[in-house]
């Protein structure tokens, strides 16, 4: 008796038994991939952690996060010196904090302006030259920045600032020096801004389009809008380019190193020079005896447990208002 064949004449399809092998194997593959992740970032923890131990048991860890003075010893086998952190976390938290202030705002305006304003044949070469931001190396930011932007730009607006009847601020009291928490603030802003504003646009794309349409249909105007309907639904994108702003804010280097004044004078205002975690890690290490690796070490680790905390925030709060957005996949 003939086999009835399937409607349209095609063989039913069959997976054949290397097709079926090699799902497992891939599956296998794809796991090993993502669990060295967390090995590699395991291992950087612990190797790290054993490495600054000494100095973390010697100074306490209460006494190393809150102390003031960085007095590094000179000995190869114990700790002799006195570690206090807090002038520089101060200065990597308060450079962060002021970039972010900048970057936001304008990472908001940029995204809208590209989706909703700009002519369609501008856009892509818009989003491209915001983008193009990303590929510039920290090196020449520092030094456009270093000799050009601190003293034409950023100097020239914060005496104006500091003059101003907000200069009676502690925030924005003068003198207004070259290098300062002001200036690694604003070219953290500039680096920070790519990542921000490409996240930001993106979310702001995904709004649906019937939620604009009905918008319009009820009279709204292209600025009501994106006030009502783009930006509520952009929430969890604006927090997420935030934090992901904000990491790299905190791990910058050479670019806040050339421009915030390397001082261990933890001032009220933005407008003095300060330091940073990353920027006594770059100026010291090389000349650091052995005791003094450790104690960078330690402040190193410090300052990768904040950015870990960090990040574990934004995502609870990503998760948190994407519950209330429909966006809890971000």
């Amino acid at each position: 008796m003939r086999t009835r064949e399937p409607l349209g004449g095609h063989a039913p399809l069959r997976g054949s038994a290397s097709t079926w092998s090699a799902d497992p194997v891939f599956r296998a593959l794809a796991l090993a991939c993502a669990a060295s992740v967390l090995v590699v970032l395991a291992a950087m923890i612990v190797r790290t952690t054993v490495e600054a131990w000494p100095v973390f048991a010697d100074q306490g860890l209460i006494s190393f996060l809150t102390g003031d003075l960085w007095d590094p010893g000179q000995s190869r086998s114990e700790v002799t010196g006195t570690y206090g952190a807090l002038p520089f976390l101060y200065g990597t938290l308060k450079s962060a904090a002021i970039g972010l202030m900048l970057a936001l705002p304008l990472a908001i305006a940029v995204a809208l302006f590209i989706n909703e304003v700009a002519p369609r044949r501008l856009r892509g070469l818009l989003a491209y030259g915001v983008e193009t931001l990303a590929m510039v190396p920290s090196v020449v930011y520092a030094l456009v920045g270093l000799y050009f932007l601190r003293l034409e730009v950023w100097r020239p607006i914060g005496q104006a600032v500091a003059d101003s009847p907000l200069g009676v601020l502690p925030m924005f009291s003068g003198p207004v020096t070259n290098s300062s928490y002001w200036a690694a603030g604003n070219v953290l802003a500039i680096m920070i801004l790519p990542i921000m504003t490409a996240i930001i646009r993106e979310t702001f794309a995904q709004t649906p389009r019937e939620e604009r349409m009905a918008a319009y249909a009820m009279g709204a105007t292209p600025w009501e809008v994106m006030r009502r309907v783009i930006l509520p639904r952009g929430v969890p994108g604006i927090v997420g380019g935030t934090m992901l702003g904000l990491g790299r804010a905190l791990g910058e280097t050479i670019a806040v190193a050339f421009l915030i004044g390397a001082s261990q004078r933890m001032s009220s205002s933005i407008f003095f020079a300060g330091d940073s975690v990353t920027s006594l890690i770059y100026n010291t290490f090389q000349d650091a005896r052995p005791e003094g690796v450790w104690a960078l070490l330690a402040i190193g680790v410090t300052l990768f447990v904040i950015t870990m905390i960090v990040n574990v925030i934004a995502r609870l709060i990503i998760h948190q208002v994407g519950r209330t957005t429909g966006d809890a996949s971000l």
